[in-house]
């Protein structure tokens, strides 16, 4: 399984980005997907996850009410759509990946597949 993830860049706080990833070689619905980060000098925490069936979603509490998560079976490609950023959500954003059903807080994993990661920044 081969992960793309898209979308990162600079933005002001407050301000909103959606992050892509798309599956390549495999279906999206036979997949648990999520996102991680990592800070600088931090270690990667998890941001949010999807169950493969789409109908069970887990966020951090940092994110949470902020961040969502969502598919696109057709295109096999998993968002995370980030809204009122602030300074604090600087990292890189890895997308993740996991041939098991994880549902509710098995969400957090283990995760099999990684992207490449994406760099958001927000400036203060």
């Amino acid at each position: 399984v081969q992960l793309q993830a898209s979308g990162g860049g600079l933005v002001r706080a407050g301000g909103s980005l959606r992050l892509s990833c798309q599956l390549r070689g495999r279906i999206i619905g036979s997949y648990t997907t999520g996102w991680f980060r990592q800070a600088p000098g931090k270690e990667r925490d998890f941001v949010a996850a999807v169950s493969w069936d789409g109908d069970n979603t887990l966020y951090s509490d940092s994110v949470k009410g902020r961040f969502t998560i969502s598919r696109d079976s057709a295109k096999n490609t998993v968002y995370l759509q980030m809204n009122s950023l602030k300074f604090e959500d600087t990292a890189v954003y890895y997308c993740a990946a996991a041939s098991t059903y994880y549902s509710g807080t098995n969400l957090l994993g283990p995760y099999d597949y990684w992207g490449q990661g994406t760099q958001v920044t927000v400036s203060s």
